[in-house]
């Protein structure tokens, strides 16, 4: 089948008359999106490098005037575009996303010993563990297992969390971001390969001390907690990425939607389901989340409804709510993960052969930087959600 707008308009609309996205829309988007990556293939083959300096290896957003922005592989999102790989290896079969995938993730292996970030789970279980998962490729496994022996070193037992960022020591003494929720899988594959319950163990420390600490009464969630790591005490709480300290960032919220999630998923402790489901009733009852459910980048943001919206939010929420699905049938929460992806499709992405291959547009980083722009890993969390919203009208398993 051609694709174009108008089979791309007609297929929503059918979307919109039925209680599921049909799997003809989702064949679709997943053509639109390997159209879009094989775009974004050709434009990262042009990429300017620098000699003396770290090879630019993974896309992440578009500057202000519009030319692609791509990074080095310590970049946090470094290891999203090769997670976006391997779903269209995942979905299609075809050797061709293998192939790049397999490129692209190598490119990483690296950071598996860089100790000065959290961020090991976003690099490398994206890359290496999607690849691992598909493929079961030998390399790969002691790989994650470094990364997370690594990820491990970052834990400060007498507070119970993993210190997130190093930087702005003047301003924190041990600062743990919501973000690092998202982190947590690695630790628990960790186990799993290797036997050892260390991992699950800090794992699940971190996620009740975040549950603790980083949550409101209103289960919306601060965005920075900071740590005194010789007595485990709250030095205080900030919201750096959103509006103010006491609003709720929208994408943090997703991130913590998502990581109660998988700790259900790996745990089975009700706490972390209820945790999540509490998450998800806060995002989804808002009186100033939008009708299409893609969130302003803050709730709190003082001139709704003239603000940006975040569309990376609304795809970690959705691929979120897809899994959470699962765990509770009865709930609205696939319909409500099908009612994003179909707003995501109709209203903020790409036109096919624009954007320098990015599939959605108009996420925002933060309050003051990448607003209102492409952002990698938005498109990772839709890919993922696409993948899951098929398994399931297909009744297969999420894993």
């Amino acid at each position: 089948m051609k694709i174009t707008l108008r089979t791309t308009a007609c297929l929503l609309a059918i979307c919109y008359l039925s209680a599921f996205v049909p799997q003809r829309l989702l064949k679709t988007l997943f053509d639109q999106a390997q159209q879009q990556t094989r775009l974004m293939l050709v434009e990262m083959a042009n990429v300017p490098q620098t000699a003396g300096k770290p090879a630019l290896v993974s896309p992440r957003t578009l500057t202000a005037e519009g030319a692609l922005q791509a990074v080095a592989a310590r970049d946090w999102t470094s290891g999203f575009f090769p997670g976006e790989l391997w779903y269209l290896y995942e979905y299609t079969g075809q050797k061709e996303w293998a192939d790049q995938a397999r490129t692209f993730t190598n490119r990483l292996e690296s950071e598996k010993t860089n100790g000065g970030t959290h961020d090991m789970g976003f690099k490398l279980y994206c890359s290496y563990g999607n690849g691992y998962r598909l493929t079961r490729d030998p390399a790969y496994r002691p790989i994650l297992i470094e990364a997370a022996r690594t990820l491990a070193t970052r834990f400060k037992p007498t507070a119970g969390i993993i210190r997130s960022w190093d930087h702005h020591k003047e301003v924190w003494q041990c600062p743990v971001i919501i973000d690092n929720m998202m982190n947590l899988e690695l630790l628990f594959a960790a186990t799993r390969l290797t036997g050892d319950s260390t991992f699950y163990k800090i794992a699940v420390s971190h996620a009740r001390m975040t549950m603790k600490n980083h949550y409101r009464p209103d289960n919306s969630s601060y965005h920075v907690v900071d740590y005194d790591t010789l007595t485990g005490k709250v030095l205080k709480k900030n919201t750096h990425q959103g509006f103010n300290d006491e609003s709720a960032w929208a994408r943090g919220q997703a991130w913590g939607l998502y990581g109660y999630t998988v700790c259900y998923r790996e745990t089975k402790d009700p706490q972390f389901l209820k945790q999540a489901q509490a998450i998800a009733r806060f995002m989804l009852d808002h009186p100033r989340m939008p009708a299409d459910l893609v969130p302003y980048y803050d709730f709190d943001a003082p001139g709704i409804p003239n603000e940006p919206r975040d569309v990376s939010a609304a795809a970690i929420m959705a691929s979120a709510l897809f899994e959470l699905s699962t765990y509770v049938p009865g709930t609205p929460y696939r319909a409500k993960a099908e009612q994003v992806i179909t707003s995501l499709a109709k209203s903020y992405a790409s036109p096919v052969g624009k954007n320098h291959g990015f599939l959605l547009l108009h996420s925002t980083g933060a309050k003051t930087f990448e607003r209102d722009v492409p952002l990698v890993y938005a498109d990772y969390y839709y890919l993922e959600a696409l993948l899951r919203a098929k398994k399931i009208g297909d009744n297969k398993p999420l894993f």
